[in-house]
């Protein structure tokens, strides 16, 4: 029975958990996991910055943090379980807001306590179980939370484009519609390797037609030094901590750590081991928690588990621990060549825009897909008052301020709406 169970095993993955592949192999299955996470982790610093018209998150940093979260992760689940965290979508909106309204330390303390609540709800579930989390987070509230996400930065991927503006730049709209194009048909046609990278794709097709038409500066690319130090952050020397950030940012996790419970279970499909149970979803949120939070604080945006990680072990059957940590140390490395960021950041406005249009829609569908996953009934008007109530709040631009000038503290938008949310599910009465 037992040589059974192995050959079974050994049929489903070419490499298990803890298995090493030879030099060779290990080399480039790293870097596939590291390329199929790159698009997206150097996409949320970019749009971050190009949203706020300054910069914010810088890409050297990024890519450190979410290669150090990642090995933070690794350690945390004692190998059991091949994640890849890069940089989360969810937090764009958030951070943006946190930074106007308290400038880095806004979004850095927000960012830190999101990973904080990861922390919470792990010791939470190791102490008193996971059932309390399904009625704190059903599909009713985090549904509307992705749909708001997604639809929140809408507005930033049209500013992009240059659609809200009287007069059209044809080359720009051009550019920012072969990116959409290309980045659609990779993500419907493409094969293997190329369907999980779509955006990868969309982007560099889309800088080589803007290229082209002349709308590249290649200056900073001569400036930049081969190599640098990313500007990481120091607490209370480059930022103290803001209360405002933390109920900016803080409460999106609510969102993340149900994606982060969803993404698991489907790589526990895959490499046929139940990740949920083992390492136990309390070392898994735990590692998550420590790693966003320390990104955090080194002034990077909050890390999360990436769909496309799953894709590619499911693609490649490779499950193993030492290649995720390799490519984690990838990242790291990237993060000290300058001519590499310096290329990333000459990335025009219209190249984004394209990219955004499906980017965002995609976000929002998710949302959409959790409603129709899970047979939300809107017949039922409990339903309808809940979802309906954090759509509005969400998309609408409310803001609850208590207090005044420096003691003052802001509920926005998407938090406001994440905190009604739970509360309207818990207290409303059933319909009768």
């Amino acid at each position: 029975m037992k040589n059974e169970k192995k050959e079974k095993k050994t049929s489903k993955l070419l490499y298990d958990t803890h298995e090493k592949p030879p030099i060779g192999k290990w080399i480039v299955l790293a870097l596939q996991h590291l390329f199929a996470m790159f698009g997206a982790t150097i996409l949320v610093p970019i749009l971050v910055n190009s949203a706020a018209g300054e910069t914010v998150l810088t890409i050297p940093v990024t890519l450190a943090a979410s290669g150090i979260g990642t090995l933070i992760y690794i350690l945390c689940t004692k190998g059991k379980s091949p994640v890849y965290l890069g940089s989360s979508f969810a937090f764009i909106t958030p951070i943006i807001v946190a930074y106007q309204k308290g400038g880095t330390s806004g979004f850095v303390t927000g960012i830190f306590f999101a990973g904080v609540v990861y922390v919470i709800f792990a010791l939470a579930i190791k102490f008193f179980g996971k059932k309390w989390l399904e009625k704190l987070l059903p599909p009713i509230v985090v549904a509307p939370m992705i749909i708001i996400i997604g639809l929140s930065l809408a507005p930033s991927a049209i500013s992009q484009i240059g659609l809200n503006s009287d007069v059209i730049v044809w080359k720009h709209l051009i550019v920012a519609l072969f990116t959409f194009l290309v980045t659609a048909i990779a993500a419907i046609a493409g094969k293997g390797f190329a369907k999980i990278i779509p955006f990868l794709i969309g982007i560099a097709s889309g800088y080589i037609l803007a290229i082209c038409f002349g709308i590249v500066d290649f200056k900073p690319v001569a400036e930049a030094a081969w190599f640098i130090f990313p500007k990481f952050l120091l607490p209370f020397k480059d930022y103290t901590f803001s209360l405002n950030g933390l109920l900016t940012i803080a409460p999106v996790a609510l969102v993340t750590i149900s994606e982060h419970i969803g993404d698991h279970m489907a790589l526990s499909t895959i490499i046929d081991k139940d990740l949920i149970n083992d390492p136990g979803l309390e070392k898994t949120l735990l590692g998550d928690g420590i790693a966003t939070s320390v990104a955090g604080l080194l002034g990077g945006p909050a890390n999360t588990t990436y769909g496309e990680n799953t894709s590619v072990v499911g693609m490649t059957k490779v499950a193993s621990v030492w290649v995720i940590g390799l490519a984690a140390l990838l990242a790291i490395f990237i993060a000290f060549l300058g001519k590499i960021s310096a290329i990333i950041s000459t990335i025009p406005n219209a190249v984004l825009g394209g990219v955004s249009l499906l980017l965002y829609g995609f976000i929002a569908v998710n949302g959409l897909k959790v409603i129709v996953k899970n047979k939300i009934d809107f017949e039922n008007l409990r339903n309808v008052v809940v979802v309906s109530t954090m759509l509005v709040l969400g998309l609408g631009g409310a803001v609850i301020t208590i207090g005044t000038g420096d003691v003052s503290i802001s509920f926005t938008g998407m938090a406001l709406a994440a905190i009604v949310g739970i509360l309207l599910n818990l207290f409303l009465p059933q319909e009768k």
